[in-house]
């Protein structure tokens, strides 16, 4: 027995404690609880992780089947669990920032009324997680899949007496159902084709069962990513994701930054053999997480909020993983996920430092000022900032430029464009978001001002540590530049990249698969991804978001509310269409003049509206239809 199956089963056992004893813990004991547990399970994950890397190269691979869960005919599904070097970075991100973010909710929730209850999801949310990353096969994967979404469900709408958190939280479970039923159509087509869910099983010396680039893999793989595109928000299914922000910000941190997002990429990642069976859809994979990417950070640039900048940057990250799978580089779309889970999570707890402090206000334009008066979470999110701008050395220029240095390799250009522009993008919205926080004059109002303060040490110690991973993440990177050798404990955990015809020659092809192989550990020839210096600070916009919101009676500020929802849902449910309608527009100017032009702009804008009309419906017809057109093309060819 190598002990994998205590990791998942230490937050489950917190679980039934929590419910068992109920209020008689007291919150002291609620925290020690939740945070002990996943504590040990990141402790046993460490453990199991370094008797791993003891293992020669080449038999990286710890499994272990608690019992048999069905057998029905030439058909059995087990209870196990796998440690190779992907599950081990993702049991490891998963437990050791889930930790973090568990005793920095000791001090954000501290006064809520519902404190036993969160950590209770919060812990449910944890087994369901590294269920999913350790499962050894699709089955019992799909438990932890389908377990996550209903704790990211729970987490969202926590605050269920806010009609906003309540409506988030099922638009979220909405969109994520679409998502899960391509993920089941792909599994479907899996077992009948293939006979076994178990991850390699269907092709393992059985290469008549799916020929390379055949309609069945074709479809299997496109419908698993569909549901990839679902969980991880990726376009169309991107919607949920900034509503998400409803929620606690602990919740936001764990679940929609570093962990649960980033289950798509992961399950990818895991079925990259099938993947690479499927040239077409690894180049869907590239394109829509190339196309997520860019377009996700140019709603950023005109976002006020400060988690819903962040959201939106969550979406255009989550697009480079996926750029970075769908170019073959799947190892440096990991090693992206890793080091994205640290500055992320930072940011969004620093943005929840600042949130505390500020008496629960959101708005960047009313900040300001805040540099000397946070000092840690000032130096914390600053680090976090720099990484996720991608500027040398932390850790996030070293992912991101393994990406760009895949695209551009094998290839891609059109990729590795859009991944250019995103970076430069992000590095623009990143430091605006930080220079209306924490510099220029103070716009904070009266109140604000009066319960100004810094966050306490249970909030403050997992921001530094954040900080140092965000810093510290790639330093074996400096090392191999001095010519030290790095550390080679996960070796193995990326796969071969391929080339595409007219790309580069065939040796420096060998070169980047043998970097890919290495979870992207071979330095670049070029650094693309090198991005210019910071920009200048932004205007200073005084005024209140919503003046008359003070002063207006209960039922006034509700249709407010009601009314900023609308608009928030209009911004980034149809900002593609706004996109194309302000090109069109241009074009129509140009052409036909002004009178025409409204015409036109008018006919474009009413076509548009047939497929960016924010319902979810909608989206859903537009999916099975697709769904549907494509088995039709794939059974007459």
């Amino acid at each position: 027995m190598t002990g994998l199956w205590m990791i998942p089963a230490l937050p489950l056992a917190a679980v039934a404690l929590n419910l068992l004893l109920g209020d008689r813990l007291g919150r002291r004991g609620t925290a020690w609880l939740a945070c002990g547990a996943v504590g040990l399970a990141f402790a046993v994950a460490a453990r199991a992780v370094f008797n791993l890397a003891q293992l020669p190269a080449d038999q990286r691979v710890l499994t272990e089947t608690i019992a048999t869960w069905m057998r029905v005919g030439d058909f059995s599904a087990d209870i196990g669990f796998l440690l190779d070097p992907l599950s081990s970075v993702m049991a490891l991100v998963v437990t050791g920032v889930g930790f973090l973010i568990h005793v920095y909710s000791t001090g954000y929730m501290a006064h809520d009324a519902s404190y036993r209850r969160f950590f209770l999801y919060l812990n449910l949310f944890m087994f369901a997680m590294l269920t999913l990353v350790l499962a050894d096969n699709f089955l019992l994967l799909f438990v932890g899949w389908e377990g996550v979404g209903l704790c990211s469900y729970l987490l969202i709408g926590f605050w269920y007496q806010r009609p906003a958190a309540a409506e988030a939280g099922k638009k979220a479970f909405v969109v994520n159902r679409i998502g899960d039923f391509g993920f089941l159509l792909g599994l479907f087509t899996l077992f009948v084709y293939g006979g076994s869910l178990n991850f390699e099983a269907p092709v393992r010396g059985r290469p008549h069962v799916f020929p390379h680039a055949g309609a069945a893999i074709t479809f299997a793989t496109l419908a698993l990513f569909v549901g990839a595109t679902g969980k991880s928000a990726q376009i169309p299914l991107y919607v949920w994701l900034p509503d998400a922000m409803e929620g606690p910000t602990p919740v936001s941190a764990l679940i929609h930054a570093a962990t649960m997002v980033t289950a798509g990429v992961y399950m990818v990642a895991r079925c990259h053999v099938l993947f690479q069976l499927a040239p077409a859809a690894l180049e869907t994979v590239a394109v829509v997480g190339a196309a997520t990417a860019l377009f996700a950070a140019t709603i950023g640039l005109a976002q006020n909020d400060i988690k819903r900048v962040l959201a939106y940057s969550t979406v255009s990250q989550l697009g480079y993983m996926f750029m970075a799978c769908g170019v073959g580089a799947f190892g440096a779309g990991i090693f992206h996920l890793m080091t994205h889970a640290f500055f992320k999570a930072l940011l969004f707890l620093g943005a929840g430092s600042v949130i505390h402090a500020l008496s629960d206000e959101q708005d960047l334009r009313r900040m300001g000022g805040l540099a000397w008066r946070l000092p840690w979470t000032h130096a914390t999110m600053l680090i976090a900032t720099i990484a996720i701008a991608g500027i040398p050395p932390f850790a996030g220029f070293f992912s991101k430029d393994e990406i760009l240095a895949g695209a551009f390799a094998t290839g891609h250009r059109g990729v590795w464009l859009a991944g250019v522009v995103g970076a430069v993008i992000t590095a623009f919205y990143m430091f605006r978001l930080y220079i209306l926080c924490f510099r220029g004059p103070s716009r904070l109002s009266p109140e604000a001002e009066h319960h100004l303060h810094e966050s306490p040490p249970s909030m403050i110690a997992p921001l530094v540590a954040l900080a140092g991973l965000a810093i510290a993440g790639r330093l074996d990177r400096l090392a191999d530049a001095a010519g030290r050798p790095p550390p080679r404990a996960l070796a193995g955990a990326g796969v071969r990249g391929r080339r595409r015809r007219g790309g580069p020659s065939r040796a420096r092809a060998r070169h980047r698969d043998h970097a890919h192989d290495h979870l992207g550990r071979g330095r670049p020839d070029r650094h693309p991804g090198r991005l210019p210096g910071l920009p200048r600070p932004a205007r200073d916009r005084d005024r209140a978001r919503h003046p008359l919101r003070r002063a207006a009676p209960p039922a006034r500020a509700q249709v407010l509310d009601r009314r900023a929802l609308r608009r928030r849902d209009r911004a980034s449910v149809r900002g593609p269409g706004g996109l194309v309608l302000a090109f069109l527009g241009r074009e129509d100017r140009r052409r036909v003049g002004q009178r025409s032009h409204h015409h036109l702009r008018g006919g474009s804008r009413r076509c548009l509206r047939l497929f960016q009309t924010g319902f979810v419906g909608t989206y859903a017809l537009f999916f099975t239809l697709g769904i549907v057109a494509l088995l039709a093309y794939f059974l007459r060819h």
